[in-house]
């Protein structure tokens, strides 16, 4: 019997240096993406997963990011006070319940492999998810959910895969593929940030993983990949002869951002998606559009 998924890793102990000086004060996963932080659309879319444990490994400097979880008594009460029920409901949403949240340090940047095994002992014996608050993924079912309910078919470990330009695949880590059967692909193999000619496919993993205990055993080794960190992909790579690895093609659309470039795309994006700004905004983009066109 596959057990069900209800933990999550959040590794977000970088230091968003692409990002500064913004970062230099707050934690890239509390900036915000039309009026949400980065980590919230990440918490949302493990919470519609059913994931009922949040384990966030940090660095120095991210108390931001812990505080944004935690009740605030007075902001609650001038709103109350206010009659502002609308903007009670959304800060609730905001609250993790205590318990179900909890923060690991990772002392020494040694990849991402390694940030993941900072966990080990919060996941114990048990299946989980990890993910990567960079990528937001806007889809009508959520990502993660789309991978879990996946997992419960196939178990062993997954990961989110999307079809990337053939020299784009050095950015990203990439499948040898077995079997393609659709959404759902069976791997073979997994290359780290290979070159575009020597790719094996130019189906991209992004940061959404279902992955077995058996994984942390593996991180535990430290064994150096790409760049000298313990990279996660290796770990998932030592089970594909093991308990088998899958890609699913999820159905939405993934932006990076961990890049200026694709926050503001994701940031167009969300915001056209909104009843309350669509109008606005759109109108404004035309008449921007409008007036770049006519300077050229």
């Amino acid at each position: 019997m596959k057990r069900k998924v209800t933990k999550a890793i959040f590794p977000v102990a970088g230091l968003g240096t692409r990002f500064l000086p913004a970062t230099k004060s707050v934690p890239k996963e509390i900036m915000t993406l039309v009026d949400r932080p980065l980590i919230q659309y990440a918490i949302d879319e493990c919470r519609a997963a059913g994931i009922e444990e949040f384990i966030f490994v940090t660095s120095r400097g991210k108390s931001a990011l812990e505080d944004y979880f935690d009740s605030s008594p007075v902001l609650e009460a001038e709103l109350q006070r206010k009659g502002k029920d609308k903007l009670l409901k959304v800060l609730e949403e905001t609250y993790v319940d205590s318990g179900g949240i909890a923060y690991i340090r990772q002392q020494k940047a040694l990849g991402l492999g390694h940030a993941v095994w900072c966990a080990r002992r919060l996941i114990g014996d048990e299946p989980f998810a990890v993910v990567l608050p960079d990528d937001v993924i806007a889809a009508e079912k959520p990502c993660l959910q789309q991978m879990v309910e996946a997992y419960a078919e196939t178990g062993g470990n997954m990961v989110a895969a999307m079809e990337v330009p053939q020299d784009k695949t050095s950015a990203y880590g990439v499948l040898d593929v077995r079997q393609d059967m659709g959404n759902l692909v069976s791997v073979k193999g997994m290359v780290e940030k290979p070159k575009a000619e020597d790719a094996p496919s130019n189906l991209a993993v992004i940061g959404r993983y279902i992955l077995t205990p058996k994984i942390m055993d593996n991180l535990n080794q430290g064994k150096q990949g790409a760049g000298g960190e313990i990279q996660l992909t290796d770990a998932i790579a030592d089970e594909i002869d093991g308990e088998g690895v899958f890609g699913l093609r999820f159905r939405g659309q993934r932006f990076d951002c961990g890049s200026k470039a694709g926050f503001l795309q994701a940031t167009v994006a969300f915001g056209l998606a909104r009843d309350d700004l669509r109008d606005e905004f759109s109108q404004y983009l035309r008449e921007m559009t409008a007036i770049d066109s006519a300077a050229q």
